[in-house]
């Protein structure tokens, strides 16, 4: 089965080489087209994706919408297998793009997403250590009772789809998603009966360093989604976030890690507060 990237880029020019090198170097997969979109930017972006002989469309930052962009590339794409990336990802492994869509080609799953590792000491280490930990796991509609909101878990930042079914779903069907549209197909993935890998033997680092007012603007828009797709909440968002904070203390505490101890309530609390405000459509 062949492979379609996708990758959304916006001021890009500090990851692109880099980025498009390591796609380039994957072994044991037929990559069929590698299609980046890039936003209008301020910087060296599209004068390197020429550089590179870059498959890319350029749009207006009017017309980047976080579903609707990645969905009509996918529309468009010729590969059997939709991977989605972010620009931010450092891939090191010649093997991850094998290693992500392996079991879609061998029909075990339907959909895939890769393990991330943070490779700085923040609480998102930890967070990461979390969510993405180092056993593969298969999830299928018959895993709600246990696993909850944490069954539609998935992330674009290196996912894959098989083509047939995103076309089946009528993946983000159109809407303008603001936010969390790699949960909201996944959703629609396991109701359909479809299944989801979490594949830890593909790995991608994937850091960020955010600020409170960046996290409580995130947590509000994932509010809001969440307002907007109202029938998630059934699942307990809430047990998953207080699980979290339990889990992040364990481990500062494990590594004597006093920055992440001292730092720890305010920054759930910037979460928590952006996420009910944003449930309530407060900005």
């Amino acid at each position: 089965m062949s492979v379609t990237i996708i990758c959304p880029l916006y001021n890009a020019e500090n990851y692109l080489e880099n980025l498009d090198n390591s796609l380039k170097m994957q072994k044991n997969v037929h990559i069929d087209q590698i299609k980046y979109i890039l936003t209008e930017s301020k910087d060296n972006s599209e004068a390197i994706l020429k550089s590179l002989g870059s498959d890319y469309k350029l749009i207006t930052k009017g017309e980047f919408s976080h579903s609707k962009t990645r969905e009509q590339a996918a529309l468009e794409a010729s590969g059997d297998i939709l991977v989605f990336i972010t620009q931010d990802i450092i891939i090191k492994d010649e093997l991850w793009l094998y290693n992500l869509t392996k079991d879609i080609r061998e029909g075990n799953c339907e959909g895939a997403f890769s393990r991330q590792i943070c490779d700085n000491n923040t609480i998102e280490k930890y967070i990461r250590e979390n969510n993405y930990p180092g056993v593969s796991r298969t999830v299928s509609k018959e895993d709600i009772p246990k696993l909850g909101l944490m069954t539609f878990f998935f992330s674009d930042a290196s996912s894959a789809i098989k083509k047939s079914v995103f076309v089946e779903l009528k993946g983000y069907d159109a809407k303008d998603l603001i936010i969390s549209e790699d949960m909201y197909i996944a959703h629609k993935m396991i109701m359909a009966g479809y299944r989801i890998k979490y594949s830890a033997e593909s790995k991608v680092i994937h850091s960020h360093k955010f600020t409170l007012k960046q996290l409580y603007r995130r947590y509000n828009d994932t509010g809001r989604f969440f307002k907007e797709n109202s029938y998630l909440k059934q699942y307990g968002a809430n047990e998953s976030g207080f699980k979290l904070l339990k889990y992040v203390l364990k481990r500062a505490f494990e590594e004597k890690n006093f920055a992440v101890i001292f730092n720890v309530i305010p920054n759930f609390a910037a979460r928590f507060i952006g996420m009910k405000l944003g449930q309530k459509g407060i900005g």
